[in-house]
């Protein structure tokens, strides 16, 4: 897994941080050393709904879209933003959740009702940006 750890901050207290997660567990890894560097650290709550979305986004951007090609999280003192760059256009379908657990189904209503904000934009490579943010 690439990833840069170096923070930008500004008089607002932006901090931001990129990487290009692998697999999910390396996005919880950046996740957690992401929300360490934050100055309140977000709640424990706050940090686990942090860590199940981006889990969820980048798990769906691995099996709908083949990868991920960009991580991006940003925070300042009311919210954190999560942008999830993919090389698909194609936007998430909500489907009905499977009960039996083979063909999901539960993971865009999730992100949804974890979420304050989401948003699917045209990605800058020609792909999909899924824009999310949680209150901090």
């Amino acid at each position: 897994m690439q990833h840069r750890l170096a923070i930008d901050e500004y008089p607002s207290q932006l901090v931001q941080c990129v990487c290009h997660p692998g697999s999910a567990a390396d996005a919880r890894d950046f996740v957690r050393s992401f929300a360490a560097l934050l100055r309140p650290e977000p709640s424990a709550p706050t940090t686990q709904n942090l860590l199940l979305l981006v889990s969820e986004l980048v798990a769906n951007a691995l099996r709908h879209a083949g990868a991920v090609t960009a991580l991006h999280l940003r925070a300042d003192q009311e919210r954190i933003e999560v942008f999830v760059e993919d090389p698909s256009p194609t936007p998430p379908q909500e489907r009905s959740p499977d009960l039996s657990g083979s063909q999901g189904g539960f993971g865009w209503p999730m992100v949804h009702s974890l979420a304050q904000h989401v948003a699917v934009l045209p990605g800058p490579s020609g792909g999909k940006t899924v824009q999310t943010a949680l209150p901090r």
